[in-house]
């Protein structure tokens, strides 16, 4: 039993240690080649562990050489096209300004309402209301809109906006995170003086605040079941 647990500790980190090895792009991406490497990673990890009297050499060098395999066909794949597509498989386009690709669709073999659900999915009621759909080599569809039922934005009316910021979480159950405060270009004082003003002596009472696109900050009491309903504006438009 305890060379079991132990196997077991080891080999978890090897397998994490393995797949960030191979990057956050891989495991986004999940193509057919992605999804093979993963699971043959996870049974050649249960396989020590399942089975004592297999060597644990034996399964952590089968597990580094399919991320050896795996990084090299990578690189590879940023050299040569051809072999990208080979790999990974490369884009199909399904529908063709507004019109059905037939022949890609019986060659992927998805049907009308396979395509039809895939783009309500995406957002797109009908098929009319389509310029183009792409199914990508990862599988998901990519969606373009006729230009005619595409929402108006600010720089279609002429409208200029703010710029915006990433939200941000500033405080989570108690715990501030001052990097996160220094990103959204606040300081500690600065995020401290908001908070007295909201009547917070302690910012550890506060369960979440957190500073939105539009540089505003949302405060949630950890102490109450209701929510302080205010929005303090960021300190630079406060001074403006």
């Amino acid at each position: 039993m305890t060379i079991i647990f132990i196997r077991t500790i080891i080999l978890y980190f090897i397998a994490l240690f393995v797949i960030r090895i191979m990057g956050k792009a891989e495991l986004s991406k999940m193509s057919p080649f992605q999804l093979i490497v993963i699971f043959m990673i996870a049974e050649l990890a249960s396989i020590p562990i399942e089975a004592p009297d297999v060597s644990m050499i034996t399964g952590v060098t089968a597990i580094f050489t399919l991320m050896f395999l795996q990084v090299l066909i990578s690189a590879l794949s940023l050299k040569s096209e051809k072999l990208k597509n080979f790999f990974s498989g490369k884009p199909s386009v399904l529908i063709d300004k507004g019109q059905i690709n037939q022949k890609e669709l019986k060659r992927l073999r998805i049907t009308i309402n396979d395509l039809m659900e895939q783009l309500r999915i995406g957002n797109a009621a009908s098929i009319s209301e389509v310029e183009y759909a792409i199914m990508e080599s990862n599988g998901e569809l990519s969606i373009i809109q006729k230009a005619s039922n595409k929402p108006l934005t600010a720089e279609d009316m002429s409208i200029e906006k703010p710029r915006e910021i990433m939200p941000v979480v500033f405080i989570s159950d108690g715990i501030m995170y001052r990097k996160n405060v220094a990103q959204a270009e606040w300081t500690e004082k600065q995020l401290t003086d908001k908070l007295s003003s909201l009547g917070i002596s302690d910012y550890k009472n506060v369960f979440l605040a957190f500073c939105d696109g539009n540089s505003k900050l949302h405060v949630f009491m950890s102490d109450s079941e209701k929510v302080l309903a205010k929005e303090v504006t960021s300190v630079t438009e406060v001074g403006s």
